[in-house]
């Protein structure tokens, strides 16, 4: 037994990121028969946070892809078994341990008692990644054949030829087969399989669909109490129908729990602009900020970090648990960004001690790699407040919904030329409109209009950052 566990190994799907229960499989880099080594990437991931490369911690060849591109895999879960001995003859993977003989039913649990308990084997984990210990549970998919009760016509004497379990593993199968599977809803687990190396066959499962199908001898027993799983929906004329998964599915959860978490409050101020449209056409021409991105977010995220510094007491979290207020030093500045694959709010860590170069570099770094896919989990963790620029769309403003964890948000509109008057006389000027969101179990209304009024007040006298800041 122990020959055949170590050379079949399994990689388990890695806890990419905290608090992070699933991921899909985006892309497989390797097949069955590849041979790959230590540290090689053998398949792409996307979590609610982010798309990972994952590489295998082994070397050997390999011998089966458990999962489909587009599964979703829960963390913990076996997702790639590789040969590790591939030059020696085949044997059959730990998944798929054979019977023991018959002649000797159960002499093999006393020999394993005398010894001292051994303790469980280790599972290999990425570097700076986390394997969740009770990752073993697994989401329920299309309902289980092995939920429903077995026919109680037969008689105890001549019992059916029930398929039987993979015992003490995930049943052998390949993709299609489990997709197959999966769409006739059968569980693979109580299908016998007539494969080599006990491998469950395309035809072993429309097998296994035919009984399911069909009520099994004339006095079974109706089924009213068998509860049948809706049909998927089927779309109308006109109309798409996306699976809600991934980012989407994150930011909606997100959204719903601050919302119903965090009472939220909203302040609005209309700005005069025209000074920071006028530092940021001279920042342009400057040669210390030759080859970073300069523009009006730069400055508006430099008065917010200055106008958080005038008012620590804004910067800070709610802990439910311990009934506390937790207040921070280091602004970890989320910028929003609108992506291909849905809204992501990764964050500047430390950014109130970055230099106005050094902003401005890591505003268009993050915003790149966000819109390219390659944001890390990292990235994406320990955010403390964020802005969201809603005026690169023509919009001129709206009631944004905190982060959770975070105690601010400020939308930002669009900045158009607008009659304004300016030394007592009515001018055209460059105006936005700014939205304050911020948690009212921490920010009262007095702390956050003036928060909300130091930074129009950076915006409107952008001199204000040598003294204030």
């Amino acid at each position: 037994m122990a020959a055949v566990t170590q050379r079949y190994r399994e990689f388990k799907m890695p806890d990419v990121g905290e608090g992070l229960t699933e991921a899909e499989i985006l892309r497989w880099h390797v097949q069955p028969g590849d041979t790959v080594s230590d540290g090689q990437v053998v398949v792409e991931v996307e979590t609610a946070k982010a798309a990972v490369e994952l590489p295998i911690p082994f070397d050997g060849t390999v011998h089966e892809l458990l999962w489909a591109e587009g599964d979703t895999v829960d963390v913990g879960s076996p997702i790639i078994t590789v040969d590790t001995a591939p030059g020696e003859p085949p044997e059959a993977p730990a998944g798929a341990a054979p019977e023991p003989a018959a002649t000797e039913p159960a002499p093999e649990q006393p020999r394993e008692e005398p010894g001292p308990e051994k303790p469980p084997a280790r599972q290999p984990v990425l570097v700076g990644y986390g394997v969740s210990t009770a990752a073993t549970k697994r989401r329920p998919r299309k309902a289980p054949a092995a939920a429903v009760p077995e026919p109680a016509a037969a008689p105890e004497q001549a019992p059916a030829p029930a398929p039987v379990p993979a015992a003490g593993g995930k049943p052998l199968a390949k993709p299609p087969v489990r997709k197959l599977a999966k769409d006739l809803g059968i569980d693979l687990r109580v299908v016998r399989p007539t494969g080599p190396e006990g491998t469950i066959t395309r035809e072993d499962v429309q097998a296994a669909a035919v009984p399911a199908a069909q009520p099994a001898g004339t006095g079974a027993v109706p089924e009213p109490e068998r509860e049948t799983e809706a049909a998927a929906p089927v779309p109308a004329a006109g109309e798409r129908r996306v699976p809600i998964r991934g980012v989407r599915k994150a930011t909606a959860q997100a959204m719903v729990g601050s919302a119903f978490t965090a009472p939220h409050v909203t302040e609005f101020i209309t700005v005069d602009v025209t000074r920071t449209m006028k530092l940021v056409a001279r920042l342009k021409e400057d040669p210390d900020l030759a080859g970073v991105r300069v523009n009006p977010l730069l400055i508006i995220a430099r008065a917010l970090l200055v106008a958080l510094r005038r008012n620590p007491d804004a910067h800070a979290a709610w802990d439910e648990a311990n009934q506390e207020i937790v207040y921070k030093d280091a602004v970890n500045l989320g910028i929003a960004a609108a992506t291909p694959r849905g809204l992501l709010v990764p964050n500047i860590k430390d950014a109130g001690r970055k230099t106005l170069a050094e902003l401005a570099t890591a505003i268009g770094e993050l915003v790149s790699t966000a819109r390219e896919g390659r944001t890390t989990p990292a990235d994406m963790q320990g955010g403390t407040v964020t802005i969201t620029n809603v005026g690169v769309f023509g919009v001129d403003s709206g009631t944004p919904i905190l982060n959770p964890g975070e105690s601010a948000i400020l939308a930002v509109g669009a900045i158009k030329a607008q009659p304004w008057v300016h030394k007592g006389k009515v001018k055209p000027r460059q105006v936005t409109t700014l939205a304050l969101s911020f948690d009212h179990r921490l920010i009262d209304g007095e702390l956050g209009s003036r928060l909300l009024a130091d930074i129009a007040g950076v915006l409107e006298h952008p001199r204000r950052l040598l003294t204030w800041g």
